[in-house]
Order: structure tokens, then C-alpha cells, then sequence
């Protein structure tokens, strides 16, 4: 490739022939990611030796340079859409939408204002249309914004809640979720000003539910105090073990009480797009506010968090501001500015890849995949159940399960079991066939799957199972 003019601008042929590469690239990585290891870690030493150096003055050659980061970069990250990533939440994504995020960022299209691109913000509506009818929200009144991830639409849910129940004078608010709510959230409480007493943590029962009676009691001596209960957080799906708190009675809760609902769905949401289990999510369609991420059980690539609320009033009512060097796109109501609907001014084309992937597969696919999922972590509890090897610490929910070592011949102890099974985790993770990591529930070392990669079958969970037995084994469990 030549060098650049000061614009940066490339010869057409230039441009595609590099255009050309990257799209192998990714292509490459889609059809051959499930023969490569999910795992690879490195040391900060490591890192610092490979990439440390000053800016360089000089050019250097394009395919050099992107041959660096095909090797270097891209080969060194985990890989969260392999069938064998079982931790956290994986992200297993789509091609079809990763080219569309190629288009959106080539296009470099500004998705703040209507003015700057009105089929932007028209394709946004269109599809925060479509999750307002999934969740059976009003769509005359409705509304929401596309954003970076769970984190960002939980803070800006909150943030409406505050000013839509609290007004300018916060101190005295209170706010409810259970021992099991996402950290996001503290995180977001703790950006927007409130202090750490105004936070109630409400235990979770057997289920890891919420209690609802512990709930009520809280919001009472609440009210005793003269403070001021103004939201609940409720869980659909549960980072730990996918639990689904009673959303009909958290609803009722708040509805007496005059409580914002706002349902944490990052993870579950995606779980009413399926047919046999959207029923798990009863009571949904009456939070005033809920939390998807598309980029996760959506299948879309990172980065994509929505929110979505009852009414968009209160997004505009929380957010808008009125500079004047913006009073000339402001335009009319129905011509929907989304720089008003949360925190971003400049905000990226996120709905394109939401849009795009829902067309080109259509929804009955998405409604497949997600039912795949959850019955293949019901079929992996039913397997794990006839073995003597394993106990199930929690049920297979909406597509996570966890699970222990614990073979009924050895009769072992709680701290010895404790150790087995993060020996177990830190044996799997070692061989680098199967990304596999621990949680603690009850108090007790489990190991956790979550099975959200469509591409991920029974016969991979049977090698990962076989290979933490031989490693028990290994080990003298």
C-alpha cells in the first residue's frame, strides 16, 4: 500500500484490497473458531514486551501492521462465541450482524439526532418497537434507547426513576434488590449520588429469589423512618444461577406502594422471545422500566444494551437539554432525537446490526436458538442427576446450571469438595479445551455454565464433564 496524503485518503484498489483482507480475516475466524482454544491469557510482562513502544513518526506498511494485529491482538483474546466458553455470560454474536457494524462504523453514521440521519433514528424506533411489543409494553407511549451494554441502560433507568419519583431532592430515597442483583447496579447507584445507606440488599430464599416478605418488611420500617422508597430492582435472570424473582408479586409490591419497577432483564429478557418459556417472565410487561442485552442472548455482537420504559416522557423529561448549538436539529416530537433519551450526545449506529440480523434470519430463528439453549441446560441437569460423580447445587434456569463434584462413594467433606471443585476449574482451564470457572453459592464452590451459544452442543458438554472427572480422578478426588 502507498503512503498516505495528510487526508488519509487511499486509492479505491487500495482500499478494497485491504477491505478484502479484513473480511477473510473475520470469515476465517467465524469457520474455524471452534477448532481454536476459547482460552488465551497472557501475562502483563508478556503484553508490555510485545506491544510497548512510542508513537511512530513514520508510516508503516498497512498489511504489516494489520498482520501484527491479526497475530498479536485478535489470536491473543479470549473467544467468547466458542461452543466451549461456558463462563460468565458469552457472547455468541452473528456474521451477518458483525458486517453490519463493519457498515455502520464504515459509514461512520452519527445516531444521536434525527437530522444527522433520520433512517438511523427511524430503523432505532423501529426496533425498540419490536421490543416493546415482545414485552408487551405500550407502543403509543412507550419508548427506550439503544445502549453500550447492560451497565449504561441500568444507570440511565435509574436515573429516570430518581427524577420521575424523587424530583431534584434524592436524600431521603430508598432503593430495593436482592442478594443476587447484578453489581452493575451498585455501580450505577453509587455514580448518580446515592450514599450506601440508602441501599437495601434483601436476601434471597432457597431459590435465590428475592424474598418477597423480607422485601415488605424492609419498605415498611422504611416508611416508619419517614424515608422514601422510591425504586425496586427486580431480576430477570440471575448472572449466578438464572433466577427470575416473582415479577407478578414485585409488581403488585410496587403498584400498592408507588414504587418504580425496574427489571434487571441484561441477561433473561431474551427468554420471551421463546415460545415454551416466555411464561417464566410473567409479571414483566408491568415494570416500568426493563434492561436487555441484545448483545448477549440477542446473539448480537459487543457493544449493545437497550432499555426500554412504559412511557418515553420520562426519558425526554430526565434527559433533554437545550444548548444552542443544537436548537436548530431540534425538529418536532415525532421526530425522535435519541441524544435525548439517555446520557450519550455521539452515539454509534447500534441498531443497524439489531435490525439486519432480525431481517435476514427472521425471528422464528432467534425464537429457536433460545429455546435450543434452554433445553439443553435442562438435558445436561437430567444427565448430571443419574451420575453418581455430581450434585446440582442449582437447577438448570433459562440456561444456566451449577453443579459440584461431589461422587457419593468418597463421602468428602465441605472443605475438601470446596477444593476438588476449583481444582477441577483451574484442571479445565489449564488444558484450554473449555472455558469453565467457578461461583460460590450457599457457601458452598460450585462450577457454573451458561449455555447461550447456539452452537454448542450435548457432545461438547459430555467431553467437558469427561475431562473434570479424569481430572478429579487425576487429582485423588
Amino acid at each position: 500500500m502507498q503512503k498516505t496524503d495528510k487526508d488519509f485518503r487511499l486509492s479505491e484498489d487500495e482500499m478494497r484490497t485491504y477491505g478484502y483482507k479484513v473480511i477473510d480475516a473475520i470469515v476465517n475466524h467465524f469457520s474455524t473458531q471452534e477448532q481454536k482454544s476459547p482460552i488465551n491469557l497472557a501475562t502483563r510482562k508478556e503484553m508490555d514486551d510485545l506491544f510497548l513502544e512510542q508513537a511512530p513518526e513514520s508510516a508503516t506498511p498497512s498489511q504489516e501492521v494489520l498482520d501484527f494485529v491479526l497475530n498479536n491482538v485478535l489470536n491473543k483474546a479470549n473467544i467468547l462465541t466458542h461452543p466451549k466458553f461456558y463462563s460468565f455470560v458469552p457472547g455468541p454474536s452473528n456474521f451477518i450482524s458483525s458486517m453490519s457494524d463493519t457498515l455502520a462504523t464504515g459509514f461512520n453514521v452519527f445516531s444521536g439526532g434525527w437530522n444527522a440521519s433520520a433512517a438511523a433514528a427511524e430503523l432505532e424506533i423501529v426496533c425498540l418497537n419490536w421490543m416493546l411489543n415482545w414485552f408487551k409494553f405500550p407502543l403509543k407511549r412507550g419508548g427506550g434507547i439503544f445502549t453500550s451494554g447492560g451497565s449504561m441502560a441500568n444507570l440511565t433507568a435509574l436515573v429516570t426513576a430518581r427524577t420521575q419519583k424523587c424530583g431534584e431532592d434524592f436524600s431521603r430515597a430508598i432503593i430495593y434488590m436482592s442478594d443476587q442483583t447484578h453489581s452493575s447496579n451498585i455501580k450505577a447507584i453509587r455514580t448518580i449520588g446515592f450514599r450506601k445507606d440508602q441501599i437495601r440488599i434483601i436476601p434471597t430464599d432457597q431459590e435465590f429469589k428475592i424474598s418477597i416478605n423480607k422485601l415488605k418488611n424492609e419498605i415498611a420500617k422504611d416508611r416508619l423512618k419517614k424515608l422514601t422508597p422510591f425504586c425496586i430492582i427486580a431480576n430477570a435472570g440471575t448472572t449466578n444461577t438464572g433466577t427470575i424473582d416473582n415479577l407478578s408479586e414485585i409488581a403488585t409490591i410496587c403498584k400498592t406502594e408507588d414504587i418504580w419497577m425496574h427489571v434487571d432483564a441484561a441477561y433473561g429478557g431474551a427468554t420471551i422471545l421463546s415460545k415454551q418459556y416466555a411464561h417464566l417472565l410473567k409479571g414483566i410487561d408491568k415494570a416500568d422500566s426493563i434492561t436487555v442485552d441484545p448483545h448477549k442472548w440477542f446473539f448480537q455482537p459487543y457493544e449493545m444494551g437497550c432499555l426500554i420504559v412504559r412511557n418515553a416522557k420520562w426519558l425526554r423529561n430526565t434527559f433533554t437539554e437545550k444548548p444552542e448549538y443544537l436548537k436548530d436539529v431540534e425538529g418536532n416530537e415525532s421526530e425522535i432525537n435519541f441524544f435525548d433519551h439517555g446520557i450519550q450526545l455521539t452515539r454509534r449506529f447500534r441498531a443497524l446490526k439489531f435490525y439486519m440480523s432480525i431481517k435476514t434470519y427472521g425471528l422464528a430463528h432467534f425464537r429457536e436458538a433460545i429455546t435450543y439453549n434452554i433445553d439443553l441446560a435442562i438435558a445436561l441437569e437430567d444427565k448430571l442427576r443419574k451420575s453418581d460423580q455430581w450434585e446440582i447445587v442449582a437447577p438448570a434456569s433459562i440456561g444456566i446450571i451449577n453443579f459440584r463434584y461431589n461422587p457419593i462413594a468418597k463421602k468428602l467433606d465441605e472443605k475438601t469438595l470446596d477444593e476438588a471443585n476449583l481444582k477441577i476449574s483451574k484442571g479445565v482451564m489449564a488444558q484450554q479445551k473449555a472455558h469453565m470457572v467457578t461461583t460460590t453459592l450457599m457457601g458452598q464452590v460450585v462450577l457454573r455454565m451458561c449455555l447461550i451459544n447456539p452452537r454448542t452442543t450435548m457432545t461438547h458438554l459430555e467431553e467437558t464433564i469427561s475431562s473434570c472427572e479424569q481430572i478429579a480422578t487425576e487429582l485423588g478426588y
